[in-house]
């Protein structure tokens, strides 16, 4: 009875460790995956701080426009109490110790839109700076649908390569038992376990790819290097989302890509800080109202306020404000040009990823055929082999024609995908958008 007692406390505590189920990788989609990039990819988070700076500077460049409240106290000490001599009379004028305190407010008035369009240009600074975010996040979007696409590719190869070492194992399985037969020489069989161990190393280096793509996805997510993830394959891109009309193409590129969006907000806020430089030729106008108190005895009024309007100009600065004109001035000119060579550089980026669909396309209707047509080669190469009629060589050779034909097809697949990609992502489309 002990023995059955304990044999049943032993099974009770490794049946459960036996029958445990080893985690499985983490299936992720393309929507969900560009949902994690969005949230969580470093560089996107670099990019927001940046735009907190910026908003932190239009608090900065709005503050001119609010009144300026400054507050002053202090306590005396003396060590002798002031007094006045009036002939043979010495009068004290104060206390030996005295407190004293202020209040004074400051509003600027007017100067020309000075203070007013240096406020405005910040804005259009921070403006820059969140459609320089939205830039980041959908180039973020573009790596991550690149790798994703990449590492979908990857396990298609593997998979060929996979197919190809079975296939050759089967082949060296009948060359063996033809060799026992004496039907080939050792020659066949040789040539079989040499092909067999290439086709072990292109599996290997298969899966090594593979897991550098799982890496460098997992780099994006900036998730550990390690973490397992398998991805859900991707049909198609969401029909009337490519345009291959190139100048279609080009005027959607041209309004959408936030590259142009920031090269105008930084053309205004120029403008504006143009204006504000402008203001400093002619007068500021301000009011100030002030309270003051000095602790004194001897006075009939120990505090006292007071109000004024006042002006300030800037009758000469060495000239600095002419240069700050002709620093803009510049900055205008270069950026004119940068637009004009961003335009370039967007229209033969758009007309790149079109050519790029196309010769995918054009690929893929060229080998989408050749997979069977590959099959059938093997099919009938194999059963003449085991007829005595056909070769090893013969047999080798469609082996790897069909793991050329799938790998192309493959390749051509994902080329078209990662083309598609590239080409909405240099239109200005949101990728985020059309994966959803």
């Amino acid at each position: 009875m002990k023995m059955k007692a304990f044999f049943l406390v032993f099974l009770s505590a490794i049946l459960p460790a036996a029958f445990v189920v080893p985690a499985r990788a983490e299936v992720l989609t393309m929507p969900e995956g560009l949902r994690l990039a969005a949230e969580s990819n470093r560089t996107i988070k670099i990019t927001r701080q940046q735009e907190g700076i910026s908003e932190a500077d239009t608090l900065i460049a709005k503050s001119p426009l609010l009144p300026t409240v400054n507050a002053y106290a202090s306590q005396t000490f003396l060590a002798h109490q002031p007094k006045d001599v009036f002939g043979s009379l010495i009068v004290p004028t104060s206390n030996e110790n005295f407190a004293s305190y202020s209040l004074d407010i400051q509003q600027l008035l007017y100067d020309f839109e000075g203070a007013a369009s240096k406020y405005k240009a910040s804005k259009a600074i921070l403006d820059t700076k969140r459609i320089d975010t939205q830039r980041v996040k959908n180039l973020t979007s573009l790596d991550f649908a690149l790798a994703y696409f990449n590492l979908l590719e990857s396990d298609k190869l593997v998979l060929v390569a996979e197919k190809e070492v079975d296939s050759v194992q089967s082949h060296l399985r009948d060359a063996r038992n033809l060799f026992e037969e004496g039907v080939i020489t050792k020659n066949d069989l040789l040539q079989a376990e040499v092909r067999l161990s290439d086709a072990q190393q292109k599996l290997l280096t298969a899966r090594n790819a593979r897991a550098i793509n799982a890496s460098r996805l997992n780099t994006i997510l900036s998730r550990p290097l390690s973490t397992e993830v398998e991805v859900k394959d991707v049909d198609e891109t969401p029909a009337g989302r490519v345009v291959l009309d190139r100048e279609k193409a080009w005027d959607a590129a041209l309004g959408q890509r936030p590259e142009m969006r920031i090269v105008y907000e930084t053309m205004k806020s120029l403008d504006l800080e143009e204006t504000s430089r402008k203001a400093e030729y002619y007068p500021r106008f301000f009011a100030d109202a002030s309270y003051d108190y000095t602790q004194n005895k001897f006075m009939v009024h120990q505090g006292n306020a007071s109000f004024m309007f006042g002006m300030t100009l800037n009758l000469f600065s060495g000239g600095r404000t002419k240069a700050e004109l002709l620093r803009i001035d510049h900055q205008k000119a270069q950026l004119q040009e940068q637009k004009s060579r961003l335009e370039d550089e967007i229209r033969l980026e758009v007309e790149s990823n079109i050519l790029d669909v196309k010769n995918a396309s054009d690929r893929i209707k060229a080998t989408k055929d050749s997979v069977g047509q590959a099959e059938e080669n093997l099919r009938i190469n194999r059963v003449r082999y085991e007829e005595g009629v056909g070769t090893a060589t013969e047999v080798l050779d469609a082996v790897t024609l069909l793991t050329v034909a799938e790998t192309n097809y493959y390749r051509s697949v994902y080329d078209l995908r990662r083309a598609e990609s590239a080409l909405l992502y240099s239109m200005g489309k949101d990728l985020a958008d059309v994966y959803k």
